[in-house]
């Protein structure tokens, strides 16, 4: 699996990482990381990824590059949205009018999503 860091803390050697399934986060205890490695918010990884109950744990992650997304963390925080919407890019309407009828009677029906 491959990832981006999110945050990290070097004195107690652990992390968050976000996946490229964009599933739960994973972390990153002292354990998986050596002293050799050290991770830092940006920095895009490739890792093991085990599940333990209800958490996500990367293991024998391995340093893909260095500091490729410094500011995903940040970006990620500002975003705001309505609840049940969607995020989109540039505040774009995060749906657009489809039409659609219902079977067998015939009604044509719009359906919106009004999230600005």
């Amino acid at each position: 699996m491959f990832g981006v860091v999110l945050w990290s803390d070097s004195d107690e050697n652990q992390a968050v990482i976000w996946c490229e399934d964009h599933g739960d986060l994973a972390f990153c205890r002292n354990r998986d990381l050596r002293g050799e490695l050290t991770l830092d918010a940006g920095d895009w990884v490739q890792f093991d990824l085990a599940t333990d109950q209800q958490h996500r744990y990367a293991h024998n992650p391995r340093l893909i590059a260095e500091g490729l997304y410094p500011d995903l963390a940040d970006k990620l925080n500002s975003v705001v949205q309505e609840p049940g919407c969607p995020v989109q890019a540039d505040d774009e309407p995060a749906a657009d009018i489809l039409p659609f009828s219902r079977v067998g009677h015939g009604a044509t029906r719009t359906a919106r999503a009004d999230c600005v």
